[in-house]
């Protein structure tokens, strides 16, 4: 199996995030579960506002209350109960997901064609700025190029068993980015179980209270992904209102 180090994107060209710390980026963050369809609404309001120079970039970190959604490349068949949540059709790439409560969940609204002018560039940055949070939290995430989000291995559980720990899947819009990343804080993992998560049967779902950290609020796991995120991605941070 091969990794990406937290210091490589997936693009062979360099992208240098010091180069963007003038650019403002308004992080946001809702202290109250956000309604998904609620959330989609004021997302693509934001785009469109941001693609026609009339708002910043946005970062907007939320928890969803419990429901599933499915991307463009989900089967049927993987949506294994499909009345335990509500289920949501996703402009998104990817299979099916949950997200709820324990959940950070990221929306990250920015100018890709400034940035890096390449999706897949984009989303290598996105891997490394999860893996590096990861990090700080002395929890060792990889990417695989077969398969989607961050992993970690599990020796404890099987010499081969690998479990996910974040998820990646966005859109682009007129060259602006929207949906995002979630990462694991302390969901419950149970609730993986009615959905094949990303189309894939033979790994499991992990969060960071499952690996044993449990030591930590959303508000400081939230300011590491402050933290990080200037290293990988840039800009000029200024906290801000979320979009609703």
């Amino acid at each position: 199996m091969t990794s990406l180090s937290p210091y490589k994107s997936r693009s062979r060209k360099l992208y240098d995030p010091v180069a963007h710390e003038k650019c403002k980026v308004v992080w946001a963050v809702s202290k109250k579960p956000v309604f998904y369809e609620t959330a989609i609404t004021a997302m693509d309001k934001q785009v469109s506002l941001i693609a026609a120079c009339k708002a910043p970039e946005l970062v907007w970190l939320l928890e969803h209350p419990p429901i599933y959604t499915f991307g463009t490349s989900a089967k049927p068949e993987d949506l294994l109960t499909p009345n335990r949540f509500p289920v949501y059709k996703t402009g998104r790439g990817g299979e099916f997901t949950y997200h709820g409560p324990g959940q950070r969940v990221v929306y990250v609204m920015l100018d890709v064609k400034r940035r890096t002018g390449d999706v897949r560039a984009f989303v290598g940055l996105l891997e490394n700025w999860l893996i590096t949070t990861l990090a700080a939290l002395k929890v060792n995430g990889e990417t695989r190029q077969e398969r989607v989000g961050i992993w970690v291995r599990r020796p404890d559980l099987g010499p081969k068993r690998e479990d996910k720990i974040a998820a990646i899947g966005i859109r682009i819009r007129r060259w602006i980015s929207f949906h995002g990343i979630s990462l694991n804080v302390t969901p419950n993992l149970e609730h993986f179980s009615g959905i094949v998560p990303c189309g894939i049967h033979e790994h499991k779902t992990t969060s960071l209270a499952d690996l044993g950290v449990t030591n930590l609020s959303m508000n400081q796991i939230d300011k590491i992904l402050q933290k990080t995120f200037f290293k990988h991605i840039g800009g000029s941070i200024e906290h801000g209102t979320p979009p609703i």
